[in-house]
């Protein structure tokens, strides 16, 4: 298996970083080789990350340093893209 990162940069109060925290920790045991890493937009990494990938919409997700979603996520596509990358 393939090493993959999976961030999402997150703010405060957000429902969807949220519903997507809740969805990793329901697939994580499926993906070992996936480290997942959550940036708080209130962050200097998480801003660098806005910076970088034009985030307008929390969460922002990115797969492998890039962009894969932003302002929400759809769990078969996440799934999906986790599974051809590892």
């Amino acid at each position: 298996m393939k090493p993959v990162i999976l961030e999402e940069v997150f703010s405060p109060g957000c429902h969807t970083c949220k519903e997507l925290e809740v969805f990793w920790g329901t697939i994580a045991k499926d993906f070992p080789n996936v480290e997942f890493k959550r940036l708080s937009i209130l962050d200097q990494e998480g801003q660098e990350q806005i910076q970088k990938h034009m985030i307008f919409a929390s969460p922002g997700i990115i797969i492998n340093g890039e962009l894969f979603s932003s302002g929400g996520f759809n769990k078969e596509q996440l799934t999906a893209k986790l599974k051809e990358l590892s």
